[in-house]
């Protein structure tokens, strides 16, 4: 992709990107995994030789304030739920880091404004031009 030149050019750009972030579907983070297992029942056909056991069971896994929560996901339809979702999702991270860096371009490319310090403000930041006191 070719740099934008221009500050206007820029705005444009961010302008685009927070479009497409609002125009995103419902999303969600975690990623989809799936498990097999053997069940507590002794007489169970997982508990057989050359069986893999129940499964795969698809489960959505994401974390909360640090801790890792995982949901089953029932059906198909659910899991593809849950995917559509996590692709939003995916598809808001790209834009977010985007946003960020055509900020980052803004920032560097505006001029700073004049100053407007305080009469107050002035006063505290000048220093003193007379010598130190020899001691």
């Amino acid at each position: 992709m070719m740099m934008p030149k221009s500050l206007e050019s820029l705005a444009q750009r961010r302008v685009q990107i927070t479009d497409r972030i609002a125009a995103l579907g419902d999303l969600r983070c975690g990623s989809i995994t799936s498990t097999t297992g053997r069940c507590g029942k002794p007489n169970c056909h997982c508990h057989q030789p050359n069986q893999t056991g129940h499964g795969p069971n698809p489960r959505l896994t994401y974390k909360v304030q640090g801790k890792t929560v995982t949901e089953s996901l029932p059906d198909w339809a659910s899991m593809r739920k849950a995917e559509r979702e996590i692709g939003e999702f995916r598809k808001y991270q790209a834009l977010h880091k985007e946003f960020l860096q055509v900020n980052a371009q803004i920032c560097q490319m505006r001029p700073p404004e004049p100053d407007t310090l305080s009469e107050q403000e002035k006063k505290r930041s000048k220093r003193s031009n007379k010598k130190p006191l020899a001691r």
